[in-house]
């Protein structure tokens, strides 16, 4: 994809792109919280429940693997997994194509917790959207798809590396705002 940097020149656009920051900003902060309380009512971290979740989602991942999932080193996320290991929650398990790879997969136990966790969001998110129209709540869940896909693509995740690839650069307030067109 080729990108060229345009001056933002729509006021209208650039109030949006700030009130979007300002509003994200409070939702991930929240969500971090609102994650960790919940997550301690299952006793595990907040890492270990986006662990459980993206090896019970994949059916069994390597450690490499989970790193890229959670977009952190291998050695954390390493640390993540035996903490659910600890718990009884996966286990390592060898590949069945390839008996030198060793895959962390859910244990019943794993499961349980994940569909317990799982059906708390899904109460959640369904109290949030049951009074919205369905072209409403599908273009609500484009929009985070989006936003997700955009901020996950700032991120390397090859090899378990949590680098940022393109970080930020900071920004004077009285240069001009930029948007990339493709």
């Amino acid at each position: 994809m080729t990108t060229t940097l345009e001056p933002l020149r729509d006021d209208a656009l650039a109030s949006d792109t700030r009130a979007l920051s300002a509003a994200l900003g409070s939702l991930i902060r929240v969500v971090q919280f609102r994650d960790r309380d919940r997550a301690c009512c299952y006793d595990i971290s907040v890492s270990q429940c986006y662990a459980l979740e993206g090896v019970v989602q994949a059916g069994g991942l390597t450690i490499n693997e989970l790193a890229a999932h959670l977009f952190l080193d291998k050695s954390t996320a390493s640390r993540i997994a035996n903490g659910l290991v600890d718990k009884g929650l996966l286990e390592r398990a060898r590949d069945p194509e390839d008996g030198r790879v060793v895959r962390l997969v859910p244990t019943p136990g794993g499961l349980d917790v994940h569909a317990a966790v799982q059906g708390d969001l899904d109460d959640e998110y369904g109290a949030l959207l049951s009074d919205l129209e369905p072209d409403v709540r599908a273009a609500v869940t484009r929009v985070v798809e989006r936003l997700a896909d955009s901020f996950a693509r700032r991120v390397d995740t090859s090899g378990g590396s949590c680098c940022t690839v393109a970080p930020p650069k900071t920004r004077s307030p009285d240069l001009p705002r930029f948007r990339s067109t493709s």
